[in-house]
């Protein structure tokens, strides 16, 4: 693994985003085969074992498509144990045009990225082991994802964000009321999904709470840039989110180094 970061939780036990005290933490980059079949089977774990997610390409306990092997593979590592704790994928512009295209375009139009194209980065499949969600984790992935960003002069991150549709759309409601209002700005560029999650039907009142993963994107600064589409596998409501890393919110740009500016803690 080519290490970005790590992180001491026995100092930060005080931390509110800190879980699994007592374990060191590192992230970085996979560079095994091995590492990569660790990461998958993280996934599969976490995907079709907790989420009862279904995906055609799974078995063996490994969950892996088509645009893996083109794929820069983040990893957080307990560095005690060797244990694969939380995951991203990377894939860099120039690897999407090698693979034919983003994940991404199997479910949303973007064409209306234009020149974008060319400092965009998507990110997806994330997920943290089930022991390790009290935050630490997902703040290590996210310092990894900035240094990867840092390193390599991109300046746009896209990924998606799954809702659970199993409480009948409930919290997928309930995110839209917070994000539909993205997408009055007339500078935020947009994109389509292929197939439409009906919006329209989003009108449930019933108390529920935006995921913590999506809370996390809107703090750093990141923008809602697009309707949802219906992600089957999941059975979720997928919402593009789009973060330029100029207008990341400016204590996460110091939190991560992208500042000349100490770092404060977020």
């Amino acid at each position: 693994m080519l290490e970005l970061a790590r992180i001491d939780s026995r100092r930060n036990a005080a931390e509110p985003w800190t879980g699994s005290a007592g374990r060191i933490l590192v992230v970085g980059l996979a560079r095994t085969p091995d590492e990569v079949e660790q990461i998958q089977r993280l996934r599969y774990h976490v995907f079709t074992e907790d989420m009862g997610a279904v995906f055609p390409d799974a078995h063996d306990g490994i969950e892996q498509d088509r645009y893996d092997p083109w794929c820069e593979h983040l990893m957080v590592r307990e560095l005690d144990t060797g244990r694969v704790v939380g995951t991203y994928r990377i894939l860099t512009p120039e690897k999407a045009r090698e693979a034919g295209g983003y994940y991404s375009e199997s479910e949303f139009d973007l064409s209306g990225l234009g020149a974008l194209r060319t400092q965009l980065v998507e990110v997806g499949r994330s997920c943290t082991h089930a022991d390790h969600r009290g935050g630490a984790v997902i703040m290590l992935l996210w310092s990894g994802l900035a240094e990867f960003m840092r390193r390599g002069g991109y300046r746009y991150m896209l990924g998606c964000a799954s809702v659970s549709l199993r409480d009948d759309g409930v919290t997928a409601a309930e995110v839209w009321r917070n994000v539909a209002s993205h997408l009055q700005d007339p500078d935020l560029p947009r994109i389509k999904p292929l197939h439409r999650y009906p919006v329209e039907r989003l009108d449930s009142v019933l108390p529920a709470r935006v995921p913590p993963l999506i809370k996390g994107y809107l703090k750093l600064g990141a923008r809602i840039c697009g309707e949802p589409a219906w992600d089957p596998d999941f059975n979720a409501a997928d919402f593009p989110v789009l973060l330029d890393m100029v207008h990341m919110d400016g204590r996460y740009r110091r939190h991560f180094g992208l500042d000349a500016t100490a770092a404060e803690t977020v």
